[in-house]
């Protein structure tokens, strides 16, 4: 029988598994649960045990090992969260978000089964690298995730370094608790976002961002076929009506996408300047508008970028939507027990 890993993507909202061969490929339908991030560990462990047993039941045999995918600053090697804004628990009547959070050692002791860990944009990467556009061979792969907020990751083979390395490397930074690409400045004193700056690619290319920038003009007057796709109500316009309006011919849509375009393909040039890919894949739900915004993004980092870099990057959709997650948590699982090919 074949050996397999979980993969298990820990959200703010839901937990989702699955399990993976070491190809990538999945080989029983996703579970999930409400991940009751609000509840504090105890509760947010039940739901991830209960969707891991769910998968082993499911395939009949433990997995090698799990991989889990959490948004936050994650310390694989301490076995821990040492932050993370989406996830609460009440401490003294007072409401506080993750800090320093013990995670692998409770989860093992209810599963018996190894845990590895990693903040999902990083595994997200990881599982484009392997199983995506970077078909486990790119020598540098720079992914980008937009949606409610902006993360991202890098993974480097070791022919992209000078030094000691025999397998691809994920980049994490002194303190395990890098890359956030997304808050990268792309307009000093400009919009804010989430992380508390203001001008960071984050505040211009994370969902909220864009469809306020479509409902703006909306609310000005504008000629557009969202008015009657939202039915006048510009509190139900989402990125997906945009990209619909934008592949129906609509002007203010198609405007919106290259806005948004040119401000991602000016971080996109600058983090080419940076890390020199060979590959550079923008995913997560806001990607799904594809040349609408990925054709202005190419055009902003032709122009951004150091020149003989951007020559050598080809600039792409990421492969994986919704199983990004779960499949770069598979992904570190593998990577972690020195699966590589």
């Amino acid at each position: 029988m074949q050996d397999y890993v979980i993969g298990v993507d820990l959200g703010g909202t839901n937990v989702r598994a699955a399990g993976f061969s070491a190809s990538g490929r999945r080989l029983c339908r996703k579970f999930h649960r409400p991940s009751q991030s609000q509840d504090g560990p105890v509760g947010t462990f039940g739901a991830v045990t209960r969707v891991v047993k769910e998968v082993r039941d499911a395939l009949g045999r433990d997995p090698l090992a799990v991989g889990l995918a959490i948004p936050g600053h994650v310390d694989d090697a301490g076995g821990r969260v040492v932050w993370a804004p989406n996830f609460t628990e009440v401490v003294d009547g007072e409401r506080r978000i993750w800090e320093n959070v013990m995670v692998r050692d409770p989860l093992e002791r209810a599963t018996g089964l190894r845990f590895f860990m990693g903040n999902d944009a990083n595994l997200a990467a990881l599982g484009e690298y392997r199983f995506g556009v970077g078909e486990n061979r790119a020598k540098c792969l720079v992914l980008l995730t937009l949606g409610t907020g902006v993360g991202g990751g890098v993974i480097l083979r070791p022919e992209a370094v000078q030094g000691q390395a025999t397998a691809p490397m994920m980049l994490l930074g002194g303190n395990k608790g890098g890359v956030e690409l997304g808050h990268i400045i792309v307009s000093i004193n400009g919009l804010d976002s989430n992380a508390g700056n203001y001008g960071g690619l984050e505040g211009y290319c994370r969902r909220d961002a864009i469809v306020n920038r479509a409902v703006h003009r909306l609310r000005r007057g504008r000629e557009s076929l969202l008015t009657e796709r939202c039915g006048r109500n510009f509190s139900k316009v989402t990125p997906r009506m945009l990209s619909e309006a934008a592949e129906a011919g609509d002007v203010l849509a198609i405007e919106v996408w290259e806005e948004i375009g040119a401000t991602l393909g000016a971080g996109i040039g600058s983090l080419i300047s940076v890390f020199a890919p060979d590959v550079f894949a923008v995913g997560g739900q806001i990607a799904q508008a594809g040349e609408f915004l990925l054709g202005p993004a190419r055009r902003a980092a032709r122009d951004t970028a150091v020149p003989t870099l951007f020559q050598d990057c080809t600039i792409l959709q990421a492969k994986h939507g919704d199983e990004a997650g779960i499949q770069g948590a598979a992904a570190q699982a593998l990577h972690s027990l020195g699966i590589h090919e």
